[in-house]
């Protein structure tokens, strides 16, 4: 695909539940990622557009499934943030049951992208994910975010620990900020791959 592609990218629908997704056939990769990882914002960038998903100073503002049309058969998804946001147990648990069925059960997604702030990565809630996704056999592509915010060499030493310390064939990992747009092309040139049906990485 064209940058101009996901420069198209326009807003379908929000879903709390499955039932309320669009129809399960073409293609989806859904991101996810701690509500203070900037994940909303990776997805502005990687589409060019600012103000597609849903961004704000209060992290946690995702609280539901935000699908996003690419054309036709294609679609992005913004899934609800976890670790910071201020909200009832219940309706936490109830993201986690939702997610997780959503991992198992949906036959068009093809691959997820984890957002991780490169100078906390592999946190308890992205390791739970990388679990999920593995037991799905669900490709997993994590983008180290807020890669401005240290010295290329700890950027580099944070991307060779994760890879070390979970090496699986169907994960791979680079890094990313929103701010100077370091490793867009890279981002991009992924989801390339797995929307024209090539799974594995």
């Amino acid at each position: 695909m064209s940058n101009s592609q996901y420069n198209k990218a326009t807003y379908l629908l929000s879903a709390h539940t499955l039932d309320q997704c669009p129809d399960d056939i073409g293609m989806e990769v859904a991101f996810a990622g701690s509500s203070n990882v900037g994940k909303s914002s990776v997805i502005n960038a990687i589409t060019g557009n600012r103000k597609l998903a849903r961004t704000s100073k209060i992290p946690g503002r995702t609280q539901m499934l935000n699908f996003f049309i690419l054309d036709e058969r294609l679609r992005l998804v913004d899934l609800p943030g976890y670790g910071y946001a201020k909200v009832p147990e219940k309706i936490r648990q109830n993201w986690g049951s939702v997610l997780r069925t959503y991992f198992e059960q949906r036959q068009s997604l093809t691959g997820l992208f984890l957002i991780m702030d490169v100078r906390h990565p592999l946190k308890p809630f992205d390791l739970q994910m990388l679990d999920w996704c593995q037991s799905a056999g669900l490709p997993v592509h994590i983008l180290l975010n807020k890669s401005d915010k240290v010295s290329r060499g700890a950027g580099y030493k944070a991307l060779q620990m994760v890879k070390r310390n979970y090496p699986d064939e169907y994960m791979t990992v680079q890094l990313f900020s929103v701010l100077n747009k370091n490793g867009l092309d890279e981002a991009r040139d992924k989801l390339d791959n797995w929307f024209s049906g090539h799974q594995k990485p």
